[in-house]
């Protein structure tokens, strides 16, 4: 605590779990001037993952366009984020959301990736080198590299194999026609990378940032739930997605499937190859 205390220049009057994720310690630290700060370490990964999420954050924030945790303080040993006191949804808390995360896929760069590498979960997730064409790095630095995890992991048949090297080559038909500039991602969003903050907006955090196709970022928030139809409505109203859209999301998917069949094992398997064989 000294050394928190140090960073802050202020007395910590108190000091409570937060719960937090599967390999973060997250806490929630009280001032003697009544400021709250969220702080953050990593047992396993170490200081690489902080410097990512910190980066992540402050590249979202430049999107001016959603809510997410200011960094006051990152280094090697922890994460210090704002506190952000949660409240009740508003009513049209989906519509908001739908619109501000549109809006964020806005701000755009030049080439696909990001200046560094981060991660995916505990999973490595590789930016470099970045790319001029979005179909040769999203199969290579997304699901080519899940694959080659998931071969030496132990979790790829021949059955798998044989259908994924099909995959390849239908890559580009899947995609033509969706071809945009890279805009900001935050990477791994699903229902439990977002809350409600005091006022009932939407805000974002544990990102995994990345410039690259903006259908990538919505194929994600089909996975594990937390979106309704008045997210993806307003959305598409603010800022229209490419025709065929919903053809593309599983091959987004797929990605983040791919991920937790390397991070938890074979009950993903299943699901990982009825997504490749769907488009075969």
């Amino acid at each position: 605590m000294d050394r928190l205390e140090s960073i802050l220049k202020e007395k910590i009057i108190s000091d409570s779990s937060a719960g937090g994720g599967c390999i973060a310690d997250a806490r929630i630290v009280e001032t003697s001037s009544g400021a709250k700060y969220f702080v953050k370490s990593y047992s396993s990964v170490g200081s690489a993952i902080l410097r990512n999420e910190a980066n992540g954050l402050r590249e979202l924030e430049k999107s001016n366009a959603i809510r997410v945790p200011h960094v006051v303080h990152q280094d090697n040993e922890m994460l210090v984020l704002e506190y952000i006191r949660s409240g009740s949804r508003k009513k049209n808390f989906s519509e908001i959301f739908g619109m501000q995360f549109a809006e964020m896929h806005k701000f755009t760069s030049d080439e696909f990736g990001f200046f560094e590498n981060n991660f995916i979960g505990s999973t490595p997730q590789i930016n470099l080198p970045r790319s001029i064409n979005w179909i040769d790095f999203y199969w290579n630095n997304r699901l080519l590299y899940q694959y080659r995890l998931a071969e030496q992991n132990g979790y790829v048949s021949d059955s798998f194999s044989n259908s994924f090297m099909q995959l390849e080559k239908r890559v580009p038909l899947i995609l033509e026609g969706s071809e945009e500039k890279p805009c900001v991602l935050h990477g791994d969003l699903w229902g439990g990378n977002y809350m409600t903050d005091e006022n009932g907006n939407p805000v974002l955090i544990d990102p995994a940032v990345y410039y690259g196709h903006r259908e990538a970022d919505l194929g994600m928030t089909y996975l594990f739930g937390g979106f309704d139809s008045g997210f993806y409505k307003a959305y598409n109203e603010h800022y229209p997605l490419p025709s065929g859209w919903e053809e593309r999301i599983d091959i987004y998917k797929l990605y983040h499937v791919m991920n937790h069949l390397n991070l938890f094992g074979t009950g993903y398997y299943s699901h990982a190859l009825s997504i490749v064989k769907s488009y075969l």
